[in-house]
């Protein structure tokens, strides 16, 4: 009896590849909605921008670029059959979404302790174009950072499957999707960043 199990590797891609579109849509939307408004509010969204720190914002920025390298490298060692190297740069890739969190949280803390909340008595006093910006930036970066968080959960169980070896030098799919969806992650802050913290 033959032990042979059947893998659709081109389905498995093609699924994850619908999944990201879906994902691209659902950020599209939230970038049109954007526009829309900076289009009627552009001195309110600037001066919203001010009142975003820049500094960690750009540190966020490289953070998830150099991510990307991490679990590109990963995936790459795993075809030359290197599992180690494999293991560490998925790790990196972890630790750098980790890195990520602490600075959202570090910076949504102190936006809390300038009393910026949705629907927050200090933001009701703000300009309706200002109320907006930041309704827009705690949506958005809030709805990228929960799928930040998801990345590192998945990245966590390809972690596991690294070392028990379901992923390996021949069967690296899963790796490989789950690299794919770290990248839309990192893609989707590309397009955050310079709207909410470089509003001209």
């Amino acid at each position: 009896m033959s032990n042979h199990v059947h893998k659709d590797y081109a389905g498995a891609k093609l699924g994850m590849w619908l999944f990201l579109f879906t994902e691209v849509l659902l950020f599209g939307g939230m970038f049109v909605l954007y526009s829309a408004y900076f289009h009627e509010y552009p001195r309110e969204f600037h001066i919203g921008g001010k009142q975003l720190d820049v500094v960690i914002g750009t540190l966020n920025t490289v953070v998830l670029l150099l991510s990307s390298f991490s679990i590109a490298a990963a995936i790459t060692y795993i075809q030359q059959g290197k599992k180690k190297l494999a293991l560490i740069y998925t790790y990196l890739t972890i630790g750098a979404a980790f890195i990520f969190l602490v600075n959202k949280t570090i910076e949504w803390r102190a936006k809390f302790h300038h009393g910026i909340w949705p629907d927050s008595p200090h933001l009701r006093e703000l300009s309706h174009g200002e109320n907006i910006f930041f309704g827009l930036y705690f949506l958005m970066t809030g709805l990228h950072a929960l799928h930040v968080i998801i990345g590192m959960v998945v990245l966590s169980v390809m972690v596991y499957f690294l070392k028990k070896d379901v992923i390996n030098q021949q069967d690296f799919v899963k790796l490989e999707n789950a690299g794919l969806y770290w990248h839309i992650v990192d893609l989707i802050w590309i397009f955050l960043f310079p709207l909410f913290y470089l509003v001209l």
